[in-house]
């Protein structure tokens, strides 16, 4: 391939790149309090990298570069156009909070642009090292960033934890790389794949190597049983902190699942997708169950993201069916449906979490919600929608991609999918419990104090975006069929080159 291609491939990064590294050294010169220049500099390079992979997706082809290292096809570009626009709500509705916490730094800005660059890198990787560049890079940025609030006793066990069960989870995954270099020679996916379709290759090895992997993929979604960072640092760290951990950096997660386990390891789905069908039951027990003793909201998302994660991993198992894949491409396209909608409601809850704080408040408790409808109706308003959205009450999306999830599930015709499915519906059933909880909080429990939430001057612009990511929890629901194509497609692209 030619040099015109090498750079096309991997233009948005380009640009990401030099971009953050602009708006770090423009930050240094700034002496707005409100980091107005870095700011704006932020939102107009997210803006440009959007469009970039908007019209890189519009235009469905595959390019492979760097020596085959990097692929930027569809199902790369959307799920970065993704994490993009989501790094981007994260940061509009951060710039609040952060300012009343003395957070609002360039480091929260150009790290949060890294972070989107490691996502970016691994969703474009085709590659064992690329994989690992990318990973190391997002994981790096969000340590720092837990840990940015450094006069926070919390925030700095929340860091020191995340970092050490999150270098852990990297040593897992790195190990089970290097035992499938070992066993196929080569560290291409492509290539990988190619060696272990002849079954020439020791089957031991192989699926020993398989093991840690699964099991380091599974730390960095955060699926039970290796979930115990989870909790910890979704309640520790900042909020707008906990925000990219639980929105883009899931995108990131589902990329490099499907580029390792689905284009390099498909040959191996036997092995591998019972060892997802195993995280995502212990995912759905484990998360939905602790969290009905959780009082505290931060913490509850969190294990609600556990049994959310699980519940999105059965789209990935119906993979290998009675010795053909013909139901692969319509569990995958859920699935990341799925995810792509858990994402959008994700934004609009720990959103309006962020514009219900103030100095010296976190709104972090569920009894802080008491009587939310009677102070704020906006924002009691999308904090309902939202936990409908997550409990699966229709019109809402969450209801339609359950829907997906299970539809591929039992279009498999096989026993076990079907009980895997309903098992997920009792599940789901729980989890109704702590969502409706909320609601039955914000709605009919009397407040605490009686005045309405004031908000600071400059929040407009964080109020109106969030309305509108609650409009669309809505709009996905009534109209999710646009999505779900587009989903469907890049997935078939993805798996026909």
């Amino acid at each position: 391939m030619n040099n015109d291609m090498n750079w096309l491939a991997v233009y948005p990064e380009i640009v990401l790149l030099g971009m953050a590294c602009l708006i770090a050294l423009v930050d240094l010169f700034s002496t707005s309090a409100r980091r107005t220049p870095t700011f704006w500099l932020s939102m107009a390079t997210l803006a440009v990298v959007a469009w970039l992979h908007l019209d890189d997706l519009r235009s469905g082809s595959t390019l492979y570069a760097m020596q085959g290292m990097v692929v930027a096809d569809p199902m790369g570009h959307l799920l970065a156009l993704t994490a993009t626009l989501a790094v981007a709500v994260s940061l509009v509705y951060a710039r609040i909070y952060a300012a009343d916490r003395e957070l609002l730094k360039g480091e929260l800005f150009t790290l949060s642009l890294f972070v989107l660059l490691g996502i970016s890198i691994m969703c474009s990787a085709n590659n064992f090292l690329v994989v690992y560049l990318g990973l190391e890079l997002m994981s790096l940025s969000l340590y720092a960033m837990t840990a940015l609030r450094r006069d926070h006793a919390l925030a700095t066990e929340a860091a020191m934890k995340y970092f050490v069960l999150g270098a852990l989870a990297s040593g897992f995954l790195l190990y089970g790389l290097s035992m499938m270099y070992g066993a196929t020679g080569s560290l291409n996916l492509g290539d990988v794949f190619r060696a272990i379709g002849t079954g020439a290759i020791n089957k031991q090895v192989l699926v020993f190597g398989v093991v840690f992997v699964v099991a380091g993929l599974g730390f960095k979604l955060g699926l039970a049983p290796f979930h115990m960072w989870v909790p910890d640092v979704y309640q520790g760290a900042p909020t707008a902190v906990t925000l990219l951990i639980a929105g883009a950096a899931k995108l990131a997660a589902f990329a490099i699942t499907m580029r390792l386990l689905v284009d390099g390891m498909i040959g191996l789905a036997p092995d591998w997708q019972q060892m997802l069908a195993v995280l995502a039951v212990a995912s759905l027990v484990i998360g939905n169950v602790a969290a009905i003793a959780q009082s505290n909201f931060k913490r509850m998302l969190a294990y609600s993201a556990i049994g959310q994660l699980g519940f999105m991993l059965l789209g990935l198992t119906p993979t290998e069916v009675s010795g053909n894949t013909y139901s692969a491409a319509n569990g995958y396209s859920s699935a990341m449906f799925y995810l792509i909608t858990y994402v959008v409601t994700t934004l609009a809850t720990f959103g309006a979490v962020m514009l219900l704080a103030r100095r010296g408040f976190e709104a972090e408790e569920i009894a802080d919600l008491r009587g939310l409808h009677r102070r704020d109706p906006v924002l009691a308003a999308v904090l309902g929608v939202c936990m409908f959205s997550l409990t699966g009450i229709p019109p809402t999306v969450g209801f339609y991609a359950k829907l997906a999830v299970l539809q591929a599930l039992v279009s498999t015709n096989l026993p076990a999918y079907i009980g895997l499915a309903v098992f997920a519906v009792l599940m789901s059933l729980i989890g109704a419990f702590y969502y409706l909880r909320i609601v039955k909080t914000i709605y009919f429990d009397a407040p605490d104090e009686a005045a309405a939430i004031v908000t600071p001057a400059d929040a407009g612009g964080a109020r109106a975006l969030l309305a509108f990511n609650g409009a669309a929890v809505l709009l996905l629901g009534v109209l999710p069929g646009a999505l779900m194509a587009v989903c469907a497609e890049a997935i078939r692209i993805a798996l026909a080159s």
